[in-house]
């Protein structure tokens, strides 16, 4: 239908949601969280097809390139480790950060274009469950605001903590994406780290850890997507099957 790419016409107001994964190439999880959320975001899911018309989302799934197919655990092929260069990119010594960060400056300039989401995929080799970091704001409402899709994230993923979920300006953290775009873009843009375990989620009491698996971790990218369509109240679009008849005994 027309409608469905309206929102990708030319000059057509758009809500932008930007996701980057793996730019620590020993971070394995990372991508299969974000193939989780491409999967799902492509399919004929009808909560797919709702969030397809009312946002753009713009994914790069591999931010060290290199460094994956070498095998490093955390740097570039020039040992770099990218997630501290946001700040001054250089398009020789970090290309994909100094593209992705033209791209989102592009966007945050055009005035057609809200650039809402920043989420950078991760994976944690000490801590459970999947959890997000946030910033510190001084602005009290805008960090309340901030809560809001952690929260709606934990009611949609069981292997979700928003318990572990963190706000933090840690000086270590400041070349992070996070941190330099939440410094860059406005009041109305939203910038996190969304971190996974790399071994296990907890369900329940503390010795009941369940090992993650590949379909696991695509789970965590599926529910990621569909949060969306809660953060932007957007439920009562989803065309719905019509319910099955409860069968008698």
């Amino acid at each position: 239908p027309p409608s469905a790419a309206a929102n990708l016409c030319p000059g057509a107001e758009q809500k932008v949601v930007f996701i980057t994964a793996r730019v620590h190439p020993g971070e394995t999880p990372s991508s299969f969280v974000c193939q989780g959320i491409i999967d799902f975001l492509v399919s004929q899911h009808p909560i797919a097809k709702v969030l397809r018309d009312h946002l753009v989302f713009k994914i790069a799934p591999m931010l060290n390139p290199d460094g994956v197919y070498l095998g490093n655990y955390r740097c570039s092929l020039m040992g770099f480790d990218l997630n501290r260069h946001w700040a001054n990119p250089s398009p020789w010594a970090h290309p994909t950060l100094h593209g992705v960060k033209q791209l989102i400056i592009e966007m945050y300039n055009n005035p057609k274009i809200n650039l809402e989401f920043y989420i950078d995929i991760h994976a944690h080799s000490t801590m459970m469950n999947g959890f997000m970091y946030g910033n510190i704001f001084e602005d009290e409402e805008r960090f309340q605001r901030q809560a809001v899709f952690p929260k709606l994230l934990c009611q949609n993923a069981e292997d979700f903590s928003y318990s572990s979920t963190s706000f933090n300006r840690d000086a270590v953290k400041a070349g992070t994406g996070r941190r330099f775009l939440g410094g860059l873009l406005n009041d109305t843009s939203y910038c996190y780290t969304l971190e996974v375990s790399f071994y296990s989620y907890v369900l329940g009491g503390p010795n009941s850890a369940v090992p993650y698996t590949e379909e696991a971790y695509m789970k965590l990218g599926r529910n990621v997507a569909r949060t969306f369509l809660d953060y932007y109240r957007l439920n009562s679009l989803v065309e719905r099957p019509l319910a099955p008849t409860a069968k008698t005994r």
